[in-house]
């Protein structure tokens, strides 16, 4: 050993410090891998309580049992109904309730929830739904609309309308306290076998109205489709009319209604005939220069000129709109009569249709871009349909044809199928709106989009299809948008897997602040990203035959059904539920 006492001290040195890096790895392996990630409100045993902390890293389709996914947001205990609002789940994980239950339609409300069993009746759960003064822990999903053999529910702040299988459109409130026992006399629910009322005599439930067109469809024309906006409805017949019904008074703030002036019924007289003839004039025609001046101005009051500025009629002013039955119509658009629709959908405050040539019409509000038209639209209101170009900055030879279209809150997404006559056609997914988030799924966060943007990671995907011996485009099968701003997609890889696939691939992007996107982060993701909650698994979508299906309340309804997985983005959660294929 070196006698130099300089040489042996750093010897020393190295030997010390060595040993400590090895002493502090040894601790930070023990304690397994770091995270930046804030941690959860609520500790991890009030979930394991409700959730089953074994079953938290699934694959959708796997086991026999049908079982309800969660994660995001437990904000009006809607994912999760006896556990604690305050609670968050950052990873799809099993729900307590819903088990064994295939529906037929669900639909998420920031506050309240609603979903349709086999049998078409409607159930309904959330803290908006129920008394928020009463102290009951029992808030599972309870049976309101019964009999009416519903196959499509739309929900709104205020209402919830159904769609049975006849054709015809009811509407019940969203709040339990405001929902009175049905009175009225037996009737039979609807002319399809799925209907249980002829056979048992009668119906039961809430007292509910029905929403009638303002004139009688033709024969064996019926509704077949509803979407709902915040204070709007569409509505689509079999022969491909598109009807609007105004359920506010801040139902055309920005033109998405198609017209101004419609009636409803008279509450001054007790006669139904009693009609009351009302006008709702978008804001920016009331009032052009609003955004001009930060001085109010205005008119000389009982001036002719006053009345015309009036967003709202002055015989609405007195009006209470939260009544179910302020409005009791339907209206058809006037600039879509001799339009062939095919497909309807409804932002917050924009309306879109889908003809039977492939493309689209827009209207009602564009302050993100939501309606697509381009940026030389600097228009934040539209007032009549407008075709939306999704063919820009495509070859003049290409033909461009919408084959879907998703829209919620300030989003809006068209899948279209381009040809050019010479090689293998492709899908793509167009996008525009409010991408603040990363909603648009262009890698970009863009609070204004007005010219649609392709979406990445999901567009244009080829894959080799054996039954035609060569490439063929994969195509989205149901894409999901939320009011705020992040989206769930699943692409169709079940159908050409063979008896070996998988199932459906689930992409989840933009707003990620409640965990929604379910990547156990909470910043938001701009590209389209699959969700893997374990290691070397991908979260997928099923499809199987269930051994048993169940209503909500427990009751076997049907055995050996045809049953499929589908994603639901809701307002700061998501949800994976069994539908009835």
């Amino acid at each position: 050993m070196s006698s130099n006492p300089v040489i042996r001290g750093a010897a020393v040195a190295t030997s010390i410090a060595a040993a400590v890096a090895v002493t502090i790895t040894v601790q930070q392996t023990a304690v397994g891998p770091l995270h930046n990630d804030p941690s959860p409100s609520v500790p991890a045993s009030a979930v394991s309580s409700k959730i089953n902390p074994g079953e938290k890293r699934v694959v959708g389709g796997d086991g026999e049992e049908l079982r309800l996914l969660v994660w995001g947001s437990n904000r009006s205990r809607i994912i999760s109904p006896d556990s604690s609002d305050a609670m968050q789940i950052r990873t799809p994980s099993v729900a307590s309730f819903l088990q064994d239950v295939a529906l037929r339609d669900l639909a998420v409300h920031a506050t309240h929830a609603v979903c349709v069993d086999g049998r078409g009746d409607v159930y309904q759960w959330g803290d908006g739904f129920f008394d928020q003064k009463s102290s009951s822990d029992d808030r599972k999903p309870v049976l309101t609309l019964q009999g009416k053999n519903i196959t499509r529910v739309q929900v709104t702040e205020s209402r919830i309308f159904a769609l049975s299988a006849s054709g015809k459109v009811y509407v019940i409130s969203s709040e339990a306290a405001q929902q009175k026992p049905n009175l009225g006399a037996v009737t039979p629910s609807s002319a399809s076998w799925w209907g249980t009322g002829w056979f048992w005599g009668g119906e039961t439930g809430v007292q509910h109205f029905e929403i009638e067109p303002a004139h009688q469809l033709a024969w064996r024309e019926k509704i077949i489709s509803i979407a709902a906006g915040r204070d709007h409805l569409l509505a689509l017949t079999s022969s491909g009319r598109t009807f609007v019904h105004p359920f506010s008074k801040d139902a055309n703030t920005h033109g998405q209604l198609g017209f101004r002036k419609f009636d409803i019924p008279d509450p001054s007289c007790t006669t139904s005939a009693s009609r009351l003839h009302v006008e709702l004039t978008p804001r920016a025609v009331a009032d052009p220069y609003a955004k001009n001046t930060r001085y109010a101005r205005e008119s000389p009051s009982g001036s002719p000129a006053a009345a015309a500025l009036l967003p709202v009629s002055e015989n609405l002013m007195n009006l209470d709109d939260r009544n179910l039955k302020f409005s009791d119509r339907l209206f058809e658009v006037p600039a879509l009569r001799g339009v062939h629709v095919i497909q309807i959908a409804a932002g917050s405050r924009s309306s879109f249709v889908r003809t039977d040539t492939g493309r689209v019409l827009g209207w009602g509000a564009n302050d993100f871009g939501q309606i697509g038209l381009g940026g030389n639209v600097t228009l934040d209101t539209i007032t009549v349909p407008t075709e939306v170009v999704l063919w820009r900055s495509t070859p003049s030879g290409t033909r461009t044809r919408c084959i879907d279209m998703n829209v919620g809150g300030d989003l809006a997404f068209f899948t279209v199928e381009r040809v050019d006559g010479t090689a293998i056609g492709t899908i793509e997914i167009l996008s525009c709106g409010n991408g603040q988030y990363g909603g648009l799924g262009n890698a970009l966060f863009s609070n204004a989009q007005s010219v649609p943007v392709r979406t990445k990671a999901v567009s244009g995907l080829l894959e080799f299809s054996e039954k035609t011996n060569n490439l063929q485009p994969i195509e989205p099968h149901a894409l999901s948008v939320s009011p705020d701003g992040h989206v769930l997609l699943a692409l169709d890889t079940h159908g050409r897997a063979g008896s070996g696939g998988g199932g459906r691939d689930l992409f989840a992007w933009g707003t990620n602040y409640d965990y929604q996107v379910g990547n156990g982060k909470r910043a938001s993701i701009a590209v389209p990203t699959t969700l893997e909650p374990g290691e070397g698994d991908r979260l997928m979508l099923g499809k199987r035959q269930a051994k048993v299906v169940r209503d909500p309340q427990g009751r076997v309804w049907r055995r050996g059904v045809q049953v499929e997985q589908v994603a639901v983005a809701g307002y700061g959660n998501s949800l994976i539920y069994w539908r009835i294929a």
